[in-house]
């Protein structure tokens, strides 16, 4: 059991990633002098290695974008909130580094630099000012300077800032540099870059030499076309070029860098998503342990990730210690005392939601040891306890994300802090610093001692949040397909009245293997919605994560089967519940898998909606397949390639059924969605426009599968709210919506 159940959450990601921290400031202000930690000086930067430091441009002045006064919560109050992440705890466990993004909607993108924040709270200081962006801060063990990525001199190079001081570039490569991780000893950085294969046994270097052959490509002489032999040809939003990230060490000052993943094909970190926790020092720090997937002629197909071992400056290739495992091996982690290697793993190939369970391995030899196989929940991120006595894990959990202590021993869990979404676990002592946010609030850094008090170490967005009215969310459950339990979750209109009725916003995520929960979102965000009136209600049908792997797996092979019957019987179950829910003016909205479910609707339930909304969503399931570029996704979920399992990528295409579409559809698209290519989204307009049946399509070519950018939301906003502002309100759309 719990032993507290803290307020505000959320989740990284992913994430993703995507998704944050530091002594004096994500939140507040001013801080104190920390005392160096231990005899373990912070590594120096020989006289005349970098440039000097240049004059910093004038600040980024924030500007007003929310409303003044009272108001509900609004598309402009998502933009204006900051966004915190990358908590960086300081060696001496006094503060807590971090990354805070602010929005600039004049310039249409995100902007973020490092603060810093007492664990008590005192401070927050900022750090950095350029009107450029900063990321991946880490801190040296004198607790006092932190390294960093910027891109303000032409190339991201590493930075170096301590408070009170302007920040200094100490590298010069010759390409950009990614995902910074700095060793316990601050002498060796890791970092990631963009290297051609090719390069690898260059004399001059691998990113010299990439240096040398991305110039000679950009040559217009040359020509602009692209030969390839393999797939991928593109991914997620970007083309490949030949070039794939690669793992280099670099003791500080040096005059170059080792190429640690030499002779590894594959990238490293993983792509698109990827990060730092895919890689780790071991405990003498001579070497490296990091996670990889051999691209070969299989990579679109393959979930095949293994955990490789490099000594840093070896001649050989770096060895694979879980070659046995044919499925996911990721984020390494070592224990204490350095005798136990941790890691994440999945048990079956070709499947991106199997459950992840916690495996323990004696360094440097032994026999892996699976700890949490018992244990029906997949863990996303670990951490081990000062004491290597416990392991801290965050875990989806019934819509929530909550944080489970693991005996190493036993495998024994015990949920230790129930969420909102808990993520970007650190060790602070014997106590645990993570991110919170729910679906009321966004991320804030929180601190929780042993016996699960938490206390919120920021309160970034509450001067933000202060006049936005927000909507009350509840969970609810109901028996749904094969009578088994089903979640969901309703948010009511701020200001609905007693004996008032709210229609409905019908939200559908993607994933499908995903979950709406308890969590805060810059992008389908079901508080956008209440501030406009409408109810938002969300379904988590099988193949939803956090309710059990039998649960997630569930929709293998039956896309149009259990999920719609789930949709179906939640929809008919709030409405029950909730006499505040107008039933008879509602439209579902979807993306991705959840696009999918909306032209599945189309043909299947069109009697509950007035209309719908699709973001880049399925059409058609056969060219899903040919034009995807992770194939895994479309095997495992079809039970195969589409020319061996026609009938079973065939059995819910939506594309068979848009002789029987009649209701208002607004389609969007994004023109670099790669996963989901934008014809699918033109595909399902061209049916709606021939048929008659009232349409808009909304495509954005600068966005991937997500929307992005600051302008590009508000109008995706205010596009959506339109929509269903014509069909559930006005007279007009609900007469034509009724024919």
């Amino acid at each position: 059991m719990p032993r507290l159940v803290i307020s505000p959450r959320l989740r990284t990601l992913t994430g993703l990633a995507l998704l944050t921290l530091a002594c004096g400031g994500t939140r507040e202000r001013v801080i104190r002098d920390c005392p160096p930690a231990e005899a373990q000086p912070a590594a120096t930067v020989e006289r005349g290695s970098a440039p000097a430091p240049t004059p910093t441009p004038a600040p980024f002045v924030e500007q007003a974008i929310a409303p003044a006064g009272e108001h509900p919560f609004s598309v402009l109050d998502l933009l204006a909130l900051d966004r915190i992440s990358d908590p960086q705890v300081s060696p001496d466990g006094k503060k807590v580094a971090f990354v805070v993004r602010k929005t600039d909607l004049a310039e249409n993108r995100g902007r973020t630099d490092l603060w810093v924040v007492g664990l008590d709270g005192s401070g927050p200081v900022q750090l950095t000012t350029h009107p450029d962006s900063e990321s991946s801060p880490q801190w040296a063990p004198d607790s006092q300077t932190l390294y960093f990525l910027a891109g303000h001199e032409g190339t991201t190079q590493v930075w170096r800032v301590a408070v009170g001081e302007a920040p200094t570039r100490v590298s010069d490569f010759p390409v950009d540099v990614a995902n910074l991780l700095l060793s316990p000893d601050g002498r060796t950085l890791l970092f990631s870059a963009e290297v051609y294969p090719e390069c690898d046994e260059a004399p001059e270097g691998a990113l010299a030499c990439t240096a040398a052959r991305a110039k000679q490509k950009a040559d217009k002489a040359s020509g602009t076309g692209n030969l390839y032999t393999r797939l991928f040809v593109r991914h997620w939003d970007t083309w490949k070029d030949g070039r794939r990230s690669q793992l280099f060490a670099w003791p500080i000052g040096a005059p170059g860098a080792v190429h640690v993943s030499r002779g590894v094909d594959g990238d490293v970190p993983s792509k698109p998503f990827g990060g730092s926790d895919e890689y780790t020092f071991t405990p003498d720090g001579r070497g490296v342990v990091f996670a990889a997937r051999v691209a070969g002629t299989s990579e679109p197909w393959s979930t095949n990730f293994d955990l490789y071992h490099a000594p840093i400056g070896a001649s050989g290739p770096p060895m694979n210690l879980t070659e046995g495992n044919p499925a996911w091996d990721t984020r390494p982690q070592f224990s204490p005392d350095g005798k136990t290697l941790a890691y994440l793993a999945m048990k079956r190939p070709g499947y991106e939601a199997d459950r992840f369970h916690l495996v323990l391995q004696p360094w440097p030899q032994g026999q892996p040891r699976a700890l949490t196989d018992a244990w029906d929940r997949s863990i996303e991120e670990f951490r081990w306890s000062r004491d290597g006595e416990t392991i801290y894990a965050a875990a989806e959990d019934t819509g929530r994300t909550s944080v489970f202590a693991i005996d190493p021993a036993t495998g024994q869990v015990r949920e230790h802090l129930k969420g909102g979404a808990l993520h970007d676990l650190e060790i602070v002592g014997d106590r645990l610093l993570f991110l919170r946010n729910d679906l009321t609030r966004p991320d804030e850094i929180y601190v929780a001692t042993d016996d699960g008090a938490a206390t919120a170490v920021t309160r970034w967005n509450d001067a933000k949040l202060a006049n936005a009215r927000i909507g009350q969310a509840e969970q609810f459950s109901f028996e749904g397909a094969n009578k088994e339990t089903v979640h969901g979750w309703v948010v009511r209109p701020p200001g609905l009245k007693d004996g008032e009725k709210a229609p409905i916003a019908f939200l559908i995520h993607g994933g499908p293997q995903g979950s709406f929960g308890d969590r805060w979102s810059f992008r389908w965000n079901p508080q956008t919605y209440a501030g406009a009136g409408y109810a938002a209600v969300m379904i988590d049908f099988h193949g939803s994560t956090g309710y059990g792997q039998k649960f997630t797996d569930a929709i293998r092979d039956d896309w149009g089967g259990k999920p719609l019957v789930d949709l179906q019987k939640g929809l008919a179950a709030a409405l029950a519940k909730y006499p505040w829910l107008d039933g008879a003016r509602a439209c579902a909205l979807g993306a991705s898998y959840g696009g999918f479910m909306v032209n599945w609707i189309a043909s299947q339930w069109p009697d509950a909606f007035r209309c719908l909304v699709n973001h880049d969503g399925v059409f058609d399931n056969r060219m899903m397949y040919y034009s995807t570029e992770e194939l895994w996704f479309s095997e495992w979920e079809h039970m195969g390639p589409y020319w061996q399992f026609t009938k079973n990528h065939e059995l819910h295409n939506p594309a068979n059924h848009v002789d029987k579409w009649r209701l208002p559809m607004l389609v969007i698209h994004g023109g670099l969605d790669y996963r989901i290519s934008d014809t699918q989204g033109i595909a399902t307009f061209t049916a709606l426009q021939r048929r008659g049946i009232p349409s808009r399509l909304l495509h954005f070519p600068d966005e991937n599968h997500w929307v992005l950018r600051p302008a590009n939301s508000k109008v995706w906003h205010e596009t959506v709210l339109g929509w269903l502002d014509l069909w559930l309100r006005s007279p007009g759309g609900a007469a034509t919506a009724a024919k």
